[in-house]
């Protein structure tokens, strides 16, 4: 390289070797134009790539009751709270609670990403709609979120809502094997899928996914028809469980 070159981020400030001469004044022009060109270019695709990654994902805002299907997201308690860092703030993990799966919510889903927060002035829960998810979340806090973030994406009013993730709760059949744990268990997850399918008819296993952390269940999602009637395909929530290995289901205490 040239004694005298910097060689920074941009090219455009750097300098020329003594022994080059300086471009003219047009050369100049031009050379600043093609920068300005390149530079509004990588802005259109940087933009763009934005974009298509918000499409993929979130969409915050959407309008409510747009979507294709529902997912039942269960944790399980005992593999929530162990992984927990301050597992102490949740009724649900209090010693003794004996609490598996509970819903973490019921969430709205496009064939690609999701939507949330459809409604900034939405109806809020009254005392009675809150009073019908007794048994269902762990506590009135998370039922009150999960209102907020997925629950004004149903299209539905509160009462209407929280029918809706009770029928889709009692939808699903816990395998034996998991309700009469005595201790600390370890599944693979495709084991895992197939003792819901078993235990569940109409459900495979592409229609499901196990979550989990750190070798430790987490979750159960299964994907419903926006009617809840059946259960539905979900090809890629299916690709986003864990795979590899055993995982730990802990005990409920």
């Amino acid at each position: 390289m040239p004694v005298g070159i910097h060689t920074g981020d941009n090219p455009a400030y750097r300098f020329r070797p003594s022994f080059v001469a300086a471009p003219s004044t047009r050369a100049r022009h031009v050379r600043r134009l093609a920068f300005a060109t390149a530079a509004c270019a990588g802005l259109s695709f940087a933009m763009l790539t934005a974009v298509s990654a918000q499409g993929a994902g979130e969409r915050r805002g959407a309008p409510p009751g747009q979507f294709d299907f529902y997912v039942l997201a269960l944790s399980w308690s005992p593999g929530f709270c162990e992984l927990n860092a301050s597992p102490d703030r949740y009724d649900q993990c209090r010693n003794g609670s004996k609490l598996g799966f509970v819903v973490h919510g019921l969430w709205p889903q496009y064939t690609q990403g999701f939507p949330t927060t459809c409604s900034a002035t939405a109806v809020q829960p009254t005392r009675a709609a809150i009073a019908t998810t007794t048994g269902l979340y762990p506590d009135e806090g998370l039922a009150r979120y999960q209102w907020r973030k997925h629950g004004t994406c149903s299209g539905l009013s509160p009462t209407d809502y929280f029918a809706a993730v009770r029928r889709a709760r009692e939808a699903v059949v816990i395998p034996p094997a998991i309700t009469s744990m005595q201790s600390d268990a370890t599944w693979t997850p495709l084991d895992l899928e197939r003792a819901f399918v078993a235990a569940n008819p109409g459900l495979r296993t592409d229609m499901m996914s196990v979550a989990c952390r750190r070798g430790t269940l987490s979750e159960v999602r299964i994907c419903f028809s926006k009617d809840l009637r059946s259960f539905q395909t979900c090809p890629q929530l299916d690709r986003r469980g864990c795979r590899g290995g055993s995982i730990t289901v802990p005990q409920p205490q």
